[in-house]
C-alpha cells in the first residue's frame, strides 16, 4: 500500500530516486521485482506511476472494453499508448520519459503522491495548485460528496 506526499528532485537526465519508504516493497524479488508501468492521466496533468502486475490488471480490463466505442477507444489510445515500462535501477531510482515528463510539465522539484496502489507524479507547482483549488471547492461546498463518503467516520 502506498500512501503519503514525498517532495522529490528530478535530474537532468530525467531521473527520479523513489523515496526509501518504499524501495524495498518496490524491489522485492517475490512481489515487483523493481518493475513500474507509467503513463499518463487523462483527467489531470501528472503521470501514474504503477507497479507491473498492478498495471496489468488495468490494462487487461482497458483491453476488454469495446473497441467500437469511441469513448473506450479514447482511453486505450491514451492510456495503454502512453505506458511505458521501467525499472528501479541499483540506486532505486527510475528514468521517467520525455513526452510524459512534458506531458505532465514536470522539470526539477515534483511531488510524488501515494494513491494506495499506485502513486502520481506531479510537478510541485502544479500539485501545490490544484491542491488549494481542491481544498477551497471543499469548502466552499462547491463538489458534492459521495453518499458513500458522507458515511465515513475519520
Amino acid at each position: 500500500m502506498f500512501r503519503g506526499i514525498s517532495a522529490v528532485n528530478l535530474d537532468t537526465k530525467g531521473r527520479m530516486a523513489m523515496p526509501t519508504r518504499y524501495r524495498d516493497d518496490l524491489q522485492d524479488q517475490d512481489q515487483y521485482q523493481g518493475k513500474l508501468v507509467v503513463t499518463i492521466d487523462t483527467e489531470s496533468p501528472c503521470l501514474l506511476l504503477y507497479p507491473l502486475h498492478e498495471w496489468e490488471v488495468i490494462e487487461k480490463k482497458l483491453q476488454n472494453l469495446p473497441s467500437f466505442d469511441p469513448a473506450a477507444r479514447r482511453i486505450q489510445r491514451l492510456l495503454i499508448g502512453h505506458a511505458t515500462e521501467i525499472e528501479l535501477d541499483g540506486n532505486g531510482r527510475i528514468l521517467l520519459p520525455p513526452l510524459l515528463r512534458e506531458y505532465a510539465g514536470l522539470d526539477k522539484k515534483i511531488m510524488l503522491v501515494g494513491q494506495g496502489k499506485k502513486f502520481e507524479i506531479w510537478s510541485e507547482e502544479r500539485w501545490q495548485h490544484e491542491r488549494e483549488v481542491w481544498l477551497a471547492a471543499e469548502a466552499n461546498g462547491d463538489v458534492p460528496l459521495p453518499d458513500e463518503i458522507k458515511s465515513l467516520a475519520l
